[in-house]
């Protein structure tokens, strides 16, 4: 499903990771009713949170998330792995003297939000209840840093400069594991060489739209790291091999995987 930018709103749920922690978020310190906290964006696993416009995004694709909703991530992502209680959240999102409209009002909220981030209550990664008290927000976040002027980016696995082709005909017919360096439970494989040209490109222009329409038209698979794909082309190894997928959502699939994310081959 698209909204009025383009871009796919996401719905189905993936078991994730990310990164490090690198600071607290500091809120204006008056009281919330229909406002969201503004400073910013920050990731978790597969999300990015945009504190400015009230917006989530797993992937570069929008997630649908009512005000309500985004408002309480939005204090728990404030102090993340500290207890939010739920006076607090009382205080701040709703009028005072609606203690029964609240009761209903936040577990709905919570429900809602829960759906929205794939998340279980039973077996919670990112939010965590604590009876009669409160919420968690039990994952790690980080806030994303705009790029100072001039910056460039480092380039990622597919991006890195290689030397001339060192071809690996004996590679073919191989079972090589999918990984990711960087810690990550996902790549993004391009569906060929060309698409991968794209990929960079985006990349370089930091065109999180353009990236958002290649995985929405899926020139761009999302592959859990553990997948297992088969080498049909070991042509240039030092730059990557073409590969059939043999697990996962793009069982069959053929996909371009950089070297940098095969492990297993010999």
């Amino acid at each position: 499903m698209t909204d009025d930018t383009g871009l796919t709103e996401v719905h189905e749920c993936e078991g994730l990771s990310s990164g490090r922690t690198q600071g607290t978020i500091h809120f204006p310190a008056s009281t919330m009713r229909d406002e969201v906290p503004s400073e910013g964006r920050v990731r978790f696993d597969a999300y990015q949170v945009d504190l400015h416009t009230g917006e989530v995004r797993k992937h570069g694709l929008k997630v649908r998330l009512p005000p309500r909703p985004f408002q309480i991530l939005a204090l728990l992502l404030e102090r993340p792995g500290e207890l939010l209680t739920r006076k607090e959240l009382q205080e701040r999102l709703w009028p005072a003297d609606t203690f029964v409209d609240f009761e209903h009002g936040v577990n709905a909220a919570i429900q809602t939000l829960r759906r929205a981030l794939c998340d279980s209550h039973k077996k919670p990664r990112f939010i965590e209840t604590l009876p009669r008290r409160g919420y968690r927000f039990i994952a790690v976040v980080e806030r994303i840093q705009p790029h100072a002027p001039g910056a460039t980016l480092a380039p990622s696995p597919q991006q890195k400069p290689l030397a001339t082709a060192s071809p690996h005909p004996e590679w073919v017919g191989q079972i090589a594991t999918i990984c990711d360096e960087g810690g990550r439970n996902y790549v993004l494989l391009p569906i060929s060489e060309e698409i991968l040209g794209e990929m960079c490109a985006c990349q370089t222009a930091k065109d999180d739209l353009g990236i958002s329409l290649l995985v929405a038209a899926e020139k761009l698979l999302l592959v859990n790291c553990g997948t297992r794909v088969q080498i049909l082309d070991a042509s240039d190894a030092n730059r990557g091999c073409m590969v059939r997928i043999m697990g996962g959502q793009f069982v069959g699939e053929k996909a371009f995987a950089s070297r940098a994310y095969l492990s297993g081959l010999s």
